[in-house]
């Protein structure tokens, strides 16, 4: 077994694989103040309840946006669950060509998705990864990397409501049955949802013009995807794993350089 772990700002995203069959993932608070015992106890636990055995772990693979949690998290790994993890890094081999100024400017979670979207769906392809960010990023048929973007997250502009203006309150981030809103609440997530809505719209119809690649596959990911696309009529392909298929194809193409 493979155990891959996705550490992102908000949340760090962990699955298991035997062979190409993800047979468990959960979904944890990303939290700077974990010391390396609790890390190792709470990955422990997680497999204990699961029903799975450490002893059956052959690998772990980390992927991380996160420096400030990599202590604990390594050492963790090492005491509790024996191992030696393997960290995604720069010059790996991925089959994704980085034609950009600074090629370690792009951020490993960028990475893993592209390189599951070429490796599982096939390019040329928009990968958008409704994460803290929300990112597009375009490879062609070949794997090279075309052009990104980035724009704020659907919770992070959600944040920045309720920080910035008192009175408004925290809201579970949905789509409201109507633009006709008459209470605040649908009024946020009519404003929220919809607007991101329109942005993810606009962008994948620019980005294709501009590129002029009109059969451009549209590949989404992220925990927020599925609100973005409930007629399912934006997305050729919704993978709310797609990191942690990048993170075992990493895996199968470094195993051997370790």
């Amino acid at each position: 077994m493979i155990l891959v772990i996705d550490v992102s700002n908000i949340n760090t995203i962990l699955g298991v694989f035997e062979g190409e069959k993800l047979v468990g993932n959960w979904r944890l608070s990303t939290l700077g103040n974990r010391t390396s015992d609790e890390t190792g106890m709470l990955l422990r636990m997680l497999f204990v309840h699961s029903g799975m055995e450490i002893k059956d772990i052959d690998a772990v693979v980390v992927s991380s946006v996160v420096p400030n949690v990599m202590y604990s998290m390594l050492n963790g790994i090492r005491k509790y669950l024996k191992q030696e993890p393997m960290v995604v890094r720069a010059g790996m081999k991925t089959g994704i060509n980085l034609r950009m100024e600074n090629p370690k400017e792009m951020g490993t979670d960028r990475i893993i998705n592209l390189m599951a979207a070429q490796e599982l769906y096939g390019g040329p392809a928009i990968v958008i990864d409704y994460s803290t960010a929300t990112t597009f990023d375009v490879i062609d048929a070949n794997g090279v990397f075309l052009t990104g973007l980035t724009a704020p997250g659907m919770q992070v502009c959600a944040d920045a409501l309720t920080q910035r203006a008192a009175q408004l309150p925290k809201i579970e981030i949905k789509c409201p049955e109507s633009l006709i809103t008459k209470n605040t609440v649908d009024s946020i997530q009519a404003g929220l949802v919809i607007s991101h809505i329109g942005e993810t719209i606009y962008l994948i119809e620019q980005i294709k013009q501009e590129l002029d690649m009109p059969e451009l596959k549209v590949i989404a990911t992220g925990g927020l995807g599925k609100v973005i696309d409930e007629k399912e009529e934006i997305f050729d392909v919704y993978d709310p794993v797609l990191a942690l298929q990048g993170l075992r194809l990493i895996y199968e193409k470094n195993r051997h350089r370790r």
